[in-house]
């Protein structure tokens, strides 16, 4: 929590709108957990963010959760309303919103999720429901990649590396690539003109994925979208404005690129 982001890009959505709130990290355990819950009502705060590991377990600590939380049975936003604690999770929305601030449809599109972890899911939930042809996900345990692609709906489906070269659209939400250890997920042999690449990794900004799938002529596209995309539905369930995304964005781009 210490290098997390999301301080920088709250504070200038609060800058952005005259609002004269602010956002703190904490580190919270595991066995702290319920009283960080609980002192949302009691401190007047007007919500959380949730990050692992803590994703599941918020999960049966608020009153209430969306449709899309219990789909995935893990919360990242938490919003105090009404006298409720609604838990949400907006990685998945706030991913198709950084497709549409990129002008990317996704209707008809063949995608490859690699991964099968938390992004990925939030990631294979969002995109069936958003009208993919088709989804394969590529994970090194097959059980686990049926369970991401089975979020995806009647065209999700367990993919090989091999599928990679044939997609249209080819996100990568694993860890590979984030900084210091870098590396890449695929064989990037694969990638081809006229694709669009998506790393999930934002640290660094552009990852060895996206340096060799600008090298072949596809159209790299960076995780901070992702990032911002969230924050900002969250940014709106707590104050009730409309986000000031390219606000955000500009704080985590200087975080970032100094």
């Amino acid at each position: 929590m210490r290098h997390s982001l999301s301080p920088a890009i709250f504070e200038a959505a609060f800058d952005a709108t005259g609002m004269d709130w602010t956002y703190l990290a904490f580190e919270v355990s595991p066995q702290g957990l319920p009283a960080a819950v609980a002192a949302v009502p009691a401190l007047g705060l007007r919500g959380l963010s949730v990050t692992m590991p803590h994703k599941t377990a918020i999960v049966g600590l608020v009153d209430e959760v969306t449709d899309v939380a219990e789909r995935l049975d893990a919360v990242n936003c938490v919003t105090w309303r009404d006298g409720t604690l609604v838990g949400d999770n907006t990685d998945g929305a706030g991913f198709l919103a950084s497709l549409d601030a990129d002008s990317v449809d996704v209707s008809g599109a063949n995608v490859v999720v690699l991964g099968a972890g938390g992004a990925a899911r939030s990631l294979a939930n969002a995109l069936g429901s958003a009208g993919v042809a088709r989804l394969s996900v590529v994970n090194r345990t097959a059980s686990r990649a049926e369970l991401t692609a089975e979020l995806a709906g009647p065209n999700g489906r367990v993919g090989t590396e091999a599928d990679v070269s044939s997609a249209d659209l080819v996100i990568n939400a694993t860890s590979v690539g984030m900084a210091p250890a870098g590396g890449v997920p695929i064989d990037v042999a694969l990638l081809r003109r006229g694709q669009i690449v998506i790393d999930a990794v934002y640290h660094p900004v552009r990852t060895p994925l996206l340096e060799a799938a600008a090298a072949c002529g596809a159209r790299p596209i960076d995780g901070v979208g992702m990032l911002v995309g969230q924050a900002g539905i969250a940014f709106e369930r707590w104050t009730g404005l409309p986000a000031p995304r390219d606000a955000m964005r500009a704080a985590a781009d200087r975080r970032l690129l100094g």
